[in-house]
């Protein structure tokens, strides 16, 4: 038996989350696909501007 390196497990690894997460959303019924995962989130800056303007 071949024995599977760390990158390997570390990649498994983050697959399997990526999965389970977004099964776990739709189970919960929210729409989603695996790629939302992969999206880039806005800065923090964003977020608060975004989040400043409607809390007045």
């Amino acid at each position: 038996m071949t024995t599977l390196s760390l990158e390997a497990k570390k990649a498994y690894a983050a697959k399997t989350r990526k999965s389970n997460y977004a099964a776990s959303l739709r189970l919960e019924g929210f729409k989603s696909v695996l790629t939302d995962s992969e999206r880039e989130l806005p800065s923090r800056e964003d977020v608060l501007k975004a989040f400043g303007k409607t809390s007045a």
